[in-house]
C-alpha cells in the first residue's frame, strides 16, 4: 500500500530542479507543513515566500515574480485559492498569461470533518471557466511526478488540484505513460467507458476489474487533463462504446462530467451518466467514508456501469 501523497511527489521534483534552476520560487499561505513543501523552505530558504494567510497576497505576489523572470508554484488549500483568491487567478495570473503554477493541496473533500467550508467541490467548474487557466487533477504519485516535471518546461498557467491522503499506485516509476494533455487509457472494452481523474482514477480502473468477473468490458480514461479537455481520445473511445460513466471527486456542475457530455453530445451522442459529490453539503467523514457513502467507489462504479447497460 502506498504512503506517499502526491503532495509529496510536488515536493521531491521541485527540490531536484531547484538544484539546477534558482528561478523556481515556492510560495505557501501558512501551508508549508500540510502541503509537504517544507522540505523545499528548508533547503531553499531564499527560493521560499511564506505569506501567511493571505491568499490573494500569495497569487498577486507569485504573479509580480513571474513577471519579473522568476517560476512560482503558490501552494495554498484548494477550497481557499479557488475561492478566496478567485479574481487573483484570473485577472493576475490568467487575464496576463502569467507562468504561475496554482497548487491546491487537500483537494475536494480530502478535510472530511471540517465540512463545506474546507471542501472544493467547485474549483474544477471555477477556474475551468478562466481563459488561459489549464486544469490538471494527476491520478496518483507517479503521475503527479510527471506532470510537474512537464509544467517547469513551460510557461503558462496552470492550476494542480492534489488530495491530502495518499493514493493507491495507478503507475509505476518504471511505467508511467505520460503524454502532456493526453488522457492515459487503461485497459481498453467496447461495452462502456469510464472517464475519471484525480483520485477518482484508482476506483475506476478497479470497477474494470469488477466488470471484468460479469464479462464486461470496460475503458478508463485516466483524464488527468480536464482543461484542455483530451477530446481527440475521448471521442475515440465514446464512439466505440455503449454507454460512458464520469466519475469526479467535484459537483454535478460544470465539472468533468459536464465537458465530458457537451464534448460527447456534439460528436457522437452517447449516453453519459455523472458520479460525483451530491449538490448539498457532503456528510462528515474520511475520504474512504464520504465516497463509500455516496458510490464513489469501485463497488459504486462498477454497479453504476451495469445498471446503465442492463
Amino acid at each position: 500500500m502506498n504512503n506517499i501523497p502526491n503532495r509529496k511527489a510536488i515536493c521531491d521534483v521541485l527540490l531536484d530542479a531547484a538544484e539546477q534552476d534558482n528561478d523556481i520560487v515556492v510560495l505557501c499561505s501558512d501551508s508549508r507543513g500540510s502541503a509537504s513543501l517544507a522540505p523545499f523552505a528548508e533547503k531553499y530558504p531564499e527560493q521560499f515566500v511564506e505569506m501567511g494567510i493571505a491568499e490573494q497576497d500569495l497569487v498577486s505576489v507569485s504573479a509580480g515574480l513571474a513577471h519579473c523572470g522568476k517560476k512560482p508554484f503558490a501552494a495554498s488549500p484548494a477550497s481557499f485559492l479557488s475561492t478566496r483568491s478567485y479574481e487573483q487567478c484570473k485577472v493576475d495570473v490568467a487575464y496576463s498569461d502569467t507562468n504561475v503554477k496554482l497548487i491546491g493541496i487537500s483537494g475536494g473533500i480530502s478535510y472530511g470533518a471540517l465540512g463545506m467550508s474546507h471542501h472544493s467541490a467547485q474549483d474544477i467548474a471555477a477556474l475551468s471557466a478562466i481563459p488561459n487557466m489549464r486544469v490538471y487533477l494527476p491520478s496518483d504519485r507517479f503521475q503527479t511526478a510527471c506532470l510537474v516535471r512537464a509544467l517547469l518546461k513551460d510557461d503558462k498557467p496552470a492550476y494542480i488540484r492534489v488530495g491530502r491522503n495518499a493514493v493507491e499506485d495507478i503507475y509505476s516509476e518504471e511505467d508511467c505513460p505520460f503524454e502532456m494533455d493526453k488522457a492515459t487509457v487503461i485497459g481498453e472494452g467496447n461495452d462502456a467507458l469510464i472517464v475519471a481523474c484525480g483520485e477518482m482514477t484508482y476506483p475506476a480502473a478497479e470497477a474494470v476489474r469488477l466488470l471484468e468477473k460479469d464479462g464486461i468490458h470496460a475503458t478508463v480514461l485516466d483524464m488527468y487533463c480536464v482543461k484542455p479537455l483530451d477530446k481527440e481520445t475521448l471521442l475515440k473511445y465514446a464512439a466505440e462504446s455503449k454507454v460512458i460513466v464520469t466519475a469526479e471527486e467535484h459537483a454535478p456542475f460544470g465539472g468533468l462530467g459536464s465537458m465530458v457530455s457537451q464534448a460527447v453530445a456534439a460528436e457522437c451522442p452517447r449516453r453519459v451518466i455523472n458520479i460525483a459529490l451530491p449538490d448539498a453539503p457532503v456528510i462528515s467523514g474520511t475520504s474512504k467514508e464520504v465516497f463509500d457513502y455516496y458510490g464513489m467507489n469501485a463497488e459504486g462504479i462498477a454497479r453504476t456501469v451495469k445498471n446503465a447497460l442492463a
